[in-house]
């Protein structure tokens, strides 16, 4: 499973490269990690586990309690 959490560039990139790593994204088929902001309630960031063929959600959890960083 891939998750949303890539590797940032190196502070010195160029534009381009951060252009890129914040707006263009691979579109996977399947079960992914997602980071989302709740940003209507808690405003807390959570780690969302969802299939994007079918939208269903099968976890969520704080960030912050995160052990790992996604890959």
């Amino acid at each position: 499973m891939k998750g949303a959490a890539l590797p940032r560039p190196d502070a010195e990139a160029g534009a381009e490269v951060w252009h890129d790593y914040v707006y263009l994204r691979d579109n996977p088929y399947g079960t992914y990690n997602e980071y989302w902001h709740h940003t209507a309630g808690c405003r807390r960031w959570l780690i969302v586990t969802r299939d994007t063929a079918t939208h269903e959600v099968g976890s969520c959890r704080d960030a912050s309690d995160a052990k790992a960083v996604m890959a």
